[in-house]
């Protein structure tokens, strides 16, 4: 008899308080060993139509649901009594007629009537939507939306996995009823319907030949777990949210298994499996072409150590692919492929920077530019291009940097430069520019790249000189070698690196581009209210688009809180009920993120952490986040990252936008830019959240906040 697990079962058991999973995760383990032992205390569920469904005592209130066959011991959901009961009794486990996939189906008759369009419950509908209609009731009412699927046959649909008695309510759906039907329905089906809603075409899914064990799908994988042994079920249990992480949408496949006959990029808004394509783009590549190197490559350590945690349970039953796989941060592989060549590499610190620059400065009393511009001029024209000559400095393309200067101002400017070049050649020092520049210079001289391929993900915020590198190590005698630079990126969270041309520097991604629509980490809710920080077009110098139009999330949630309290005390109380009450919800310390704008507020998170008793640590760049413990961090560090319940604090007036960016531009066009990066970084921060998000700041708070509402 196979022992199998369902993610219903997992994602039921998340929502339980903590002692409540204990004794789940003990009736589990007893059931794994003897699923018929008179202890378990099982029950025919009578009221419902799969005569398969019992329940499994596990206290006085607590019941676990499984689905038991001769062959088949499957664990399905666990809530209190009633509602265990009630849930078994709406659904029945069933073969899919053409696909050929086990299935859970919701019972039509059961269910109340969905696809009326209902304003107080569907969320494409805006609340202002909802006042003007109570306000305005003789006004007529608003004229019926389009039917979405009128063209595609019963046979398609089915193929799709549509449920055969559901079909007549996908005929019905509209653009606001959607939502709230696909809930009702099985992944494979729902997802394929908001493909097609938003313009996509799904890939059909595979049709099981007659026989096959309908498990053994790869639709029913998605949803049912063999567990061999206790420990595989242990692991399963205390890791339940983590299905998710790995998990690539069927319609993605393509994108992972394409050729690609130059640089590739995929794009799409927070949540939309970005990082899961680079993943399993990775992965595939290391599969397919056995004597390759691959580099899965990001922008910091935390992000490295996030996506090895996810490598390692991507291919945790073909460990030896490891071998050939490495994850690592930008500039950790930098520094050691500069070490093989060089020796250690002496990074300056941005502090050194600052002092030479300082000193160069004062050399010349007539200079009037504050230290935060020529820090900025530093970093993102002459250290970022490599710029050695004045000639170099006079004619590039001020891109990022729009502030007008004369050609005298930069003739003092460059002499400013000239000297700190000098100061850090004399004390032995380079910076990553330096370094990668270095490293493109000298991999284009040889035979053989360090890596086969590369695979890039945050992509938006590479440096200039990191995607010389990367070219570098994809091409061949200057051509850039098919399959051999792979990017996953989204430009609405481009906070660190001002806007250049990837073109120039040869990697020219047209034609090999894709946006992704579809959000299967964050709620409805979240996403849209994120949303409204940003445009809905972004483009790149190279004028490639990515449209945030038509993206759709696959869950629905609770609205996101935004609140702006009086002082700091009372924003502290707030929070630090808001993550209680997520605990005491069934969320775990480590499924809860805390950010801010900058080290400046961390203190006031940690006020509230301690004020509300849960455990917490404080993320740096160099630690992993699945300690057990809630992560504190600033917005920076929080992209990459992703957890069930997200707080933002300290969201007042002067912190976001930060003042000092404001108060050194001076231009009008510099100051677009700090205010899109500073818009980037809220949306990074609130999109890190799945399920919960709360927003708070203090009186009187951010600009950004009005926009969010």
């Amino acid at each position: 008899m196979d022992f199998r697990i369902a993610d219903t079962f997992t994602d039921s058991l998340a929502k339980l308080s903590g002692d409540e999973q204990k004794g789940v995760k003990t009736t589990a383990f007893d059931l794994q060993l003897n699923p018929a032992h008179p202890s378990m205390s099982l029950h025919r569920i009578e009221q419902s139509k799969d005569k398969h469904f019992w329940s499994v005592r596990v206290s006085s209130d607590i019941r676990l649901i499984v689905h038991k066959t001769v062959t088949s011991f499957l664990l399905c959901y666990v809530d209190h009594h009633d509602k265990a009961y009630k849930w078994a009794e709406r659904r029945k486990l069933e073969t899919h007629p053409k696909t050929g996939a086990a299935q859970w189906v919701e019972i039509r008759e059961r269910v109340e009537e969905i696809v009326t369009r209902n304003p107080a419950s569907s969320p494409a509908i805006s609340a202002e939507s909802q006042k003007v209609q109570a306000t305005a009731p003789t006004k007529p009412k608003p004229q019926q939306l389009p039917l979405l699927f009128t063209t595609q046959s019963d046979e398609e649909l089915l193929g799709y996995g549509v449920p055969t008695e559901w079909l007549s309510d996908v005929r019905k759906a509209d653009e606001d009823s959607l939502l709230t039907l696909a809930d009702h329905l099985p992944a494979e089906a729902a997802e394929a319907l908001l493909e097609l809603a938003t313009g996509g075409t799904p890939k059909s899914i595979a049709v099981a030949p007659a026989g096959t064990d309908p498990f053994n799908h790869p639709d029913a994988q998605r949803r049912f777990r063999v567990m061999k042994d206790v420990d595989e079920l242990e692991r399963a249990l205390n890791f339940p949210w983590e299905k998710w992480t790995i998990f690539l949408h069927p319609a993605q496949q393509q994108w992972v298994e394409r050729d690609y006959s130059g640089p590739a990029r995929i794009s799409g808004s927070a949540g939309t499996g970005k990082t899961i394509v680079a993943l399993h783009r990775a992965v595939f590549l290391a599969r397919k072409h056995s004597d390759s190197r691959v580099l899965l490559a990001t922008f910091s350590d935390t992000l490295a150590h996030a996506l090895a945690t996810k490598l390692r349970r991507l291919i945790s039953n073909e460990p030896r692919l490891g071998d050939r796989l490495e994850v690592h941060a930008m500039a950790a592989i930098g520094e050691r492929l500069y070490e093989a060549h060089w020796g250690k590499p002496k990074i300056a610190t941005r502090a050194q920077v600052s002092n030479f620059l300082t000193d160069a400065g004062k050399v010349d009393a007539t200079l009037k530019f504050s230290p935060r511009f020529l820090y900025g001029e530093w970093l993102d024209l002459v250290d970022a291009w490599q710029l050695k000559t004045w000639d170099a400095y006079r004619d590039v393309k001020r891109l990022g940097r729009k502030t007008r200067l004369s050609e005298a101002q930069r003739a003092a400017l460059w002499a400013v430069f000239e000297r700190v070049q000098a100061a850090m050649t004399d004390a032995g020092l380079i910076t990553h520019s330096e370094m990668f520049t270095l490293l493109a210079d000298k991999i284009a001289t040889q035979r053989h790249p360090p890596f086969e391929f590369v695979v890039v993900d945050e992509a938006q915020d590479i440096s200039i000189a990191q995607l010389r590198f990367l070219a570098a190590i994809g091409s061949t005698q200057g051509q850039v070698r098919s399959n051999s630079l792979f990017f996953a990126g989204d430009l609405g969270q481009r906070i660190f690196q001002q806007p250049f041309s990837w073109k120039s520097l040869g990697v020219d991604i047209r034609g090999r581009s894709r946006t992704l629509h579809i959000n299967y980490r964050t709620s409805h809710q979240i996403r849209n209210q994120a949303d409204q920080l940003l445009g809905p077009d972004v483009s790149d110098v190279d004028d490639n688009t990515e449209s945030r139009r038509g993206t759709v999330s696959v869950f629905n949630g609770p609205p996101p809180a935004i609140r702006v309290l009086k002082t700091e005390a009372a924003e502290c109380a707030e929070v630090a009920a808001w993550l209680r009450e997520q605990l005491d919800g069934g969320l775990a310390p480590h499924e809860l993120g805390i950010f801010v704008r900058s080290q400046d507020q961390v203190d006031r998170t940690i006020a509230a952490l301690t004020a509300g008793a849960i455990p917490f640590r404080v993320l740096d760049d160099h630690v992993e986040t699945t300690s057990g413990l809630a992560c504190v961090c600033t917005m920076h560090l929080a992209k990459g990252l992703e957890f069930r319940a997200v707080a933002v604090m300290a969201c007042d007036d002067e912190v976001i936008p930060l003042q000092e960016r404001v108060e050194s531009v001076t231009d009008d066009s510099d100051l677009d830019e700090v205010y899109n990066t500073e818009r980037n970084l809220l949306y990074v921060a609130c999109t890190r959240a799945r399920d919960r998000l709360l927003v708070t700041g203090v009186d009187p708070a951010s600009e950004f906040l009005d926009d969010l509402r």
